[in-house]
């Protein structure tokens, strides 16, 4: 399957704003609960656990990463049905990730952020957001579960030469 990439990259006076987006023929409340509610983000992302409010931290599994780890992900803000941020650090990094949900005349867009320290491995961050944000969209659709293969490396080289646009 030939992916289009669609990403863009925002320059900030604090680094890079990595902004993807995804449309939705549903009510926003509807995808709100999709990024939420533990058993719908099992569908596309991993379940989670813990006290799902701002300021705690909860407990996250990446079901669809090889050997499915947990990881821990501290909610920075959540103001339903329209703004989530979080954030988490690994051992690459800070990933600090905003979910900005908008409901016109029952489309509702999804802008997904990811505010980048330095734009280092936005080849390999791209194509991993595009695929998991069409992971959301098959779940909440049904439709077949992408393949990671179908996104990288191939997105890689159209995420680094973002980068280099300047």
């Amino acid at each position: 399957m030939n992916r289009i990439p669609t990403g863009r990259l925002f320059r900030t006076s604090e680094g890079s704003d990595l902004v993807l987006s995804r449309t939705f023929r549903a009510p926003v409340e509807d995808v709100w609960a999709s990024i939420t509610e533990s058993d719908r983000t099992a569908r596309w992302f991993g379940p989670w656990e813990g006290h799902g409010a701002p300021g705690q931290t909860i407990k996250v599994r990446m079901v669809y990463e090889e050997q499915a780890p947990w990881f821990e992900m501290r909610i920075e803000a959540c103001e339903p049905p329209k703004r989530l941020a979080v954030s988490a650090l690994d051992e690459f990094g800070a990933w600090r990730v905003e979910l900005l949900l908008e409901e016109r005349d029952g489309t509702t867009e999804l802008r997904f952020v990811h505010h980048l320290d330095n734009e280092d491995a936005i080849g390999e961050v791209g194509p991993g957001w595009e695929y998991y944000l069409d992971m959301l969209v098959a779940a909440r659709d049904d439709s077949p579960t992408p393949d990671f293969d179908d996104y990288y490396p191939s997105m890689r080289a159209y995420f680094a030469e973002l980068s280099q646009r300047g």
